[in-house]
């Protein structure tokens, strides 16, 4: 599972190989994207299958809107931290979970330019087995966005933002919970991202071997994924008489 023929994107997996966010630079588009897009900038487009890529909002909302957990990416003391927490998209603004005392939180309340990030999220749909090893793939649909980083510290839109993260998991769920006392609330930042300088990257299809290598007697084919819910279990201290909400029961 290596090279660099066509489908040895076989490795690619649903990484788009782009330059990392750099705390430096101009990367603004030379010029406005068409109604609907993002404009590429020299960090979004990828430097491998780049006809797998798109810039189109509504396909880049898709992919955002149907996960719940991202990976952040930044720099401290010089070397490259990533880590996984919670997100979720309000128009062309993400929000990202976090501690107050966890550093990249704490460093994006640092005053302007705020901190340089870059957020994946990656789905994977089925895995490709091909004849030979080096054809084995993936297919995903996957989003990288560059942006600068601010901590939320608006008392209004941090609820928003609280209220957005908690419905992206269980939608209608932020109506049916306790909201955040002001403990919790001082215990909890949330940062944003605005959604500029974003690309989508997607693999679909089938096998993709060489043609010498058809007739070898190797099964070949698309193993499909699937992402689904199991009944819910109940807490062991939940109130007698407390009935399972319509939302879930829909799951």
């Amino acid at each position: 599972m290596s090279g660099t023929t066509q489908d040895a994107q076989s490795t690619e997996h649903a990484v788009q190989e782009t330059t990392p966010t750099a705390p430096q630079g101009d990367h603004q588009p030379s010029r406005t994207p068409p109604v609907g897009t993002y404009a590429p900038t020299d960090r979004t487009v990828p430097t491998r299958s780049a006809n797998r890529a798109s810039y189109d909002k509504e396909s880049v909302h898709a992919i955002l809107d149907e996960g719940y957990v991202c990976h952040l990416g930044f720099v401290r003391d010089g070397a490259p931290v990533v880590l996984p927490t919670l997100y979720a998209r309000l128009g062309e603004r993400l929000y990202v979970h976090g501690s107050t005392g966890s550093r990249p939180l704490r460093m994006t309340g640092r005053p302007d330019p705020g901190l340089p990030v870059c957020l994946t999220v990656t789905h994977v749909d089925a895995l490709i087995l091909a004849r030979s090893a080096f054809h084995h793939s993936i297919n995903y649909r996957s989003v990288v966005v560059h942006g600068i980083a601010h901590q939320v510290t608006d008392p209004d839109e941090k609820r928003l933002a609280l209220d957005v993260l908690v419905d992206n998991v269980v939608a209608g769920r932020s109506a049916d919970s306790r909201p955040a006392n002001a403990k919790e609330l001082a215990a909890t930042a949330v940062i944003r991202i605005d959604l500029t300088e974003v690309s989508a990257k997607t693999r679909t299809g089938g096998v993709n071997d060489e043609p010498e290598d058809l007739t070898l007697p190797h099964w070949a084919g698309v193993i499909p994924l699937r992402k689904g819910y199991e009944a819910p279990v109940a807490d062991k201290e939940l109130t007698p008489g407390t009935e399972l909400p319509d939302y879930l029961s829909a799951h």
